[in-house]
């Protein structure tokens, strides 16, 4: 089954009108809160669908809105909507029942803790950002769990949200979403070493992009889980995408797990990123790039002297962005392994 519909989210002083779906047993969007709208009629623009629809769920008449984007949601079982998105901050009349379900002012903030449809964090966010028109693609499996997304045809990256155990919750969360609100996901690290001519094991280290910790060096490669990715499988993704090499999981060396939790602003944006991370060693020497080897995500690389690198990040006179927990796991395994 395949509809048109309209979906607006009204705001006054810093709320959102929202739509407590429990009337109907067979809506789609049962015990969920969305914002008001609803299918368009014959010959219906998305812009009177929106004004008629406003009007009878809520008695309103909307003086100023704008349109925001496209959703497609799929639902997995049979469903699959086109949906006009739209905000709107003009509005007059007197409010009426809805026979809907239940009209509330939330909090815009506490909208992202009310039963909400998983992609509709990732709509939230693009609107707070101020993204221009955009098309959304949701893709759910048929129990209301979100199992792809795209933006502007180009896939986004989703996470499995873990348990503080390291198990998955089952569910699925929208990168740009779970950093916002600081879910607990996986990543993998991976130190790369090799023999230097002196005799002593040097490390590559990697310059981050630009708008990101300036100046720093950061560990050789790194990188979040996919959905459904195991964490060696993503640091030999890793490898190849950042550095150019090619390598199979027979090769890389577990070190151990750790939690990190770190708040940063990265292009204007705030987020927290909560992840518990899975560190490897990679020493296959023959595979190795040259210094001036890198990539999109690396603007430089650099082999340093192992132990002149560590006597640097104690003494606080070589610039570093990495987790001086994670130093101290490299260090002790160091001492009680041998690399080459």
């Amino acid at each position: 089954m395949t509809g048109l519909s309209t979906l607006c989210y009204i705001e006054k002083n810093g709320k959102y009108l929202m739509l407590h779906r429990t009337v109907k047993k067979n809506d789609v969007n049962r015990e969920k809160w969305i914002g008001v709208g609803g299918h368009f009629e014959q010959d219906e623009s998305p812009e009177e669908c929106l004004l008629r629809e406003v009007r009878e769920e809520t008695g309103y008449t909307l003086t100023s809105w704008r349109y925001r984007g496209i959703v497609t949601f799929i639902s997995g079982d049979g469903v699959t909507e086109y949906m006009s998105l739209f905000t709107a901050d003009g509005f007059e009349g007197e409010p009426i029942p809805c026979d809907e379900g239940e009209l509330a002012w939330v909090d815009i903030e506490d909208v992202w803790k009310l039963n909400i449809w998983e992609g509709d964090k990732i709509f939230f966010r693009l609107i707070d950002e101020e993204h221009p028109f955009f098309s959304l693609k949701l893709t759910y499996d048929g129990s209301g769990h979100l199992i792809a997304a795209a933006l502007d045809g180009k896939p986004m990256e989703l996470f499995d949200i873990l348990n503080p155990d390291g198990s998955r919750t089952g569910l699925t969360r929208e990168r740009g979403v779970a950093l916002r609100e600081g879910s607990l996901h996986a990543a993998a690290h991976i130190w790369v070493l090799r023999p230097g001519i002196s005799g002593r094991t040097e490390l590559l280290l990697r310059k981050p992009d630009g708008n990101f910790r300036p100046g720093t060096y950061d560990i050789s490669a790194a990188s979040h889980l996919a959905a459904g990715e195991s964490a060696p499988k993503a640091a030999i993704r890793k490898l190849s995408e950042t550095l150019g090499i090619e390598t199979t999981p027979g090769y890389l060396r577990f070190i151990g797990t750790y939690h990190s939790v770190s708040e940063n602003i990265y292009c204007g944006k705030h987020f927290r990123d909560n992840e518990l991370r899975s560190v490897y060693l990679y020493t296959e020497s023959a595979d190795l790039p040259p210094v001036t080897q890198g990539s999109s995500e690396s603007k430089e690389i650099l082999w340093m002297d192992l132990q002149a690198f560590l006597h640097g990040v104690r003494e606080g006179s070589f610039p570093t962005c990495i987790n001086a927990d994670e130093l101290r796991m490299l260090e002790s395994y160091l001492k009680t392994h041998t690399v080459f």
